[in-house]
């Protein structure tokens, strides 16, 4: 069961759905905050109990243990440091019959064994990656990547919607962390790119607001890349709908290269990926264009 569009869900009459929250650090309390101020009745813990002062001035029970708080309600969503604190804080809940939601950032294989454990205690499980920033929630452009028991899933879909939209990935618990690693690696690549951007300008006469204004179209623009690559992946067929071919492009990063030496600048976060250019078009795919490397990083 798969929900290929992201989806929110706007205050529907009737009682609100109580849930229990583990975790009220940064993203804890602005997931908590939406909740509250959509009408969800909430209990919260915090392993550091004065952390959950901000949501029981707004109307959060405070429970007094975890266990206490898994206790008050059949849903129970753990936002927490990570997966290690996750056995910790629930170590003594008893899960019988609960709908666990675990929003803590961690590994595929974190998730697929938190999926067992849940399962074995007697719990449902859904594993879920958070596409936001704490100033995001509530906002329009957060979202929530979900997978694991799709059961779940529909069944508490609405009140899931009210921080953030959703989205379901896969019965498999692993990936919504995979989707949200996967994410996040393509954010830190364009951030290299963009950091090396602005090493190249500083420090000439440039405007670095209106570069800005330069830029992110740009990259807007050649992001659309993917799509031609998820098509080309998935046909095997490397070379049809090649815009800029690999030999072109490695021809002229001889010139990337030579203008971070004249400005002073390290290439070291370029490097890599030139590399692995260079590499590919020495094995004989000049009229691929760089979705070929994906082949080389899996070996």
């Amino acid at each position: 069961m798969t929900d290929t569009s992201l989806s929110s869900s706007p205050l529907s009459a009737g009682p609100r759905t109580s849930l229990t929250l583990l975790g009220t650090g940064a993203m804890g309390t602005a997931l908590g905050r939406a909740w509250l101020a959509a009408g969800h009745p909430l209990t919260v813990w915090n392993r550091t109990p004065g952390r959950a002062g901000a949501l029981a001035a707004e109307g959060a029970a405070v429970a007094g243990s975890a266990a206490e708080a898994v206790a008050a309600n059949r849903l129970v969503v753990a936002c927490l440091l990570d997966d290690a604190s996750v056995g910790e804080a629930l170590k003594d809940a008893d899960l019988t019959g609960r709908d666990l939601v675990n929003l803590t950032t961690g590994t595929p294989g974190e998730a697929r064994a938190r999926a067992a454990w849940a399962t074995k205690r007697g719990a449902r499980f859904l594993d879920g990656g958070i596409m936001a920033v704490p100033p995001m929630i509530g906002a329009p452009g957060a979202y929530v990547l979900y997978s694991g028991d799709g059961g779940l899933f529909e069944e508490h879909r609405e009140v899931l919607a009210v921080p953030a939209g959703t989205e379901y990935v896969g019965a498999d618990p692993g990936l919504a962390a995979l989707h949200d690693v996967a994410l996040l690696s393509g954010m830190y690549g364009m951030f290299a790119g963009i950091t090396h951007a602005f090493a190249l300008v500083r420090g000439e006469d440039v405007d670095l607001k209106a570069f800005a204004a330069l830029l992110v179209p740009w990259l807007n623009a050649m992001s659309g890349m993917a799509h031609g690559a998820a098509e080309r992946l998935e046909s095997g067929d490397l070379t049809t709908g090649v815009v800029s071919s690999l030999a072109m492009q490695v021809a002229g990063t001889g010139t990337l290269l030579r203008t971070a030496g004249e400005q002073g600048v390290s290439a070291e976060l370029l490097t890599p990926f030139l590399e692995l250019m260079r590499r590919r078009l020495a094995d004989g795919h000049g009229e691929e264009d760089t979705t070929g490397l994906v082949e080389m990083l899996r070996g």
